[in-house]
């Protein structure tokens, strides 16, 4: 197996001693009641006459843990709500897992805060996710922000293959990781490190095994090749140019299709949006001001 692969799959990297971004005020979810749907956690910030963007995290993350690096610059300009999605985290819990239940629940999450209409900002395989509520909700929805995701994913066997790897390493890691240590760094920036990681392994763990290995089955039969050529929303496609999970090259592919979709590239790999934080930032930021000048 291929420790880049594996690296890029989850959260291995920290026991390269890879620095994550401080989590020193990242505000706490609440619990948020979807009738007929299930109980999920949310954060709500930004002001509330702002734009507003749902974003939604990657598989086998949290909401949080996806997106808390780009919340404080994000927030300063746009009402952002971020939430667990179904069987993550503290997302709704069913029997089963489709990407269509959890499109349906991104309306109700608007609805339950009153959120008219909203741009979509879709990691991994909150991506795939956004695709299909900018297409199920084209009055709704005011915007498309795609980052490292695809249109479908089972090309051939070397998809299949690294799909069944990222499962298999998430599920590994999720019971081995460690952090370690940096010689000479001083006890108080230690200390903080070890808080940042403590709580972001303890987000990556509280989806099961099991849940990783059904999202990641699903991601496997998602395909918005038929209908992605009538998205008509303003889009942004943030491409992980070093990923080793979604090809570069799917991404890229993914911006195509998009009509008129603008595209952002950088030098990162699949975890960008946390271990490469401050390559991925920016361009998110420059993605989204791009869909709401359009």
């Amino acid at each position: 197996m291929d420790r880049g692969t594996i690296g890029d799959a989850g959260w291995l990297l920290t026991r390269r001693l890879v620095t994550i971004p401080p989590t020193a005020g990242v505000p706490d979810p609440k619990p948020l009641t979807l009738p007929g749907r299930g109980e999920t956690v949310f954060v709500d910030v930004g002001p509330r006459h702002a734009p507003a963007i749902v974003l939604l995290h990657s598989v086998a993350c949290t909401g949080l843990l996806t997106w808390y690096p780009v919340l404080e610059r994000l927030s300063a300009r746009y009402r952002v709500v971020v939430f667990d999605q179904r069987l993550h985290g503290q997302g709704i819990r069913s029997e089963r897992f489709r990407l269509t239940d959890c499109a349906e629940d991104v309306v109700a999450v608007a609805d339950a805060l009153g959120i008219g209409t909203f741009a979509v900002g879709g990691y991994s395989m909150g991506g795939m996710v956004a695709q299909l509520v900018a297409h199920a909700e084209p009055e709704r929805v005011t915007g498309l922000i795609l980052c490292s995701t695809a249109s479908n994913f089972r090309r051939g066997l070397r998809q299949r293959v690294a799909l069944d790897v990222f499962g298999r390493a998430l599920t590994r890691f999720r019971e081995s990781a460690r952090i370690g240590a940096v010689p000479g760094e001083p006890r108080r920036a230690r200390l903080a490190r070890l808080e940042d990681h403590r709580w972001a392994l303890a987000e990556f763990r509280s989806t099961s095994a099991w849940e990783i290995a059904v999202a990641v089955d699903e991601i496997g039969r998602f395909d918005s090749r038929p209908w992605l050529a009538a998205i008509r929303q303003p889009t942004s496609v943030v491409v992980t140019g070093r990923d080793r999970f979604i090809a570069p090259a799917h991404q890229r592919t993914l911006a195509r299709r998009v009509p008129g979709a603008a595209s952002y590239e950088i030098p990162a790999g699949h975890a960008a949006c946390v271990l490469d934080a401050k390559e991925f930032v920016p361009a998110l930021m420059a993605a989204v001001t791009s869909v709401h000048a359009r």
